[in-house]
């Protein structure tokens, strides 16, 4: 078995992530979402999804970002294109 790094578990079915030439053991995805997800600047929210970057800063959507002064991020408001 194998023990998560987060929560001290000792789990038959913990897992591997490798990132950046290291390895990472956890027990779960909550775990591995608490150890290796950024935090964003504005709302302190762990960044789960795309986010946004601006000026070496992360934020977890445009408004975030807004809210900080940046103002050149926007977010997807119009409808899919079709094909």
């Amino acid at each position: 078995m194998a023990r998560c790094e987060v929560c001290g578990n000792d789990y038959a079915m913990a897992f591997e992530i490798h990132a950046q030439g290291a390895s990472h053991t956890f027990d779960c995805f909550e775990c591995a979402i608490q150890a290796m997800a950024p935090i964003c600047e504005h709302c302190s929210c762990r960044i789960i999804g795309h986010g946004v970057e601006a000026g070496g800063h992360f934020y977890c959507c445009a408004h975030c970002a807004r809210e900080e002064g940046v103002t050149e991020l926007a977010d997807h408001v119009g409808a899919a294109s079709g094909g």
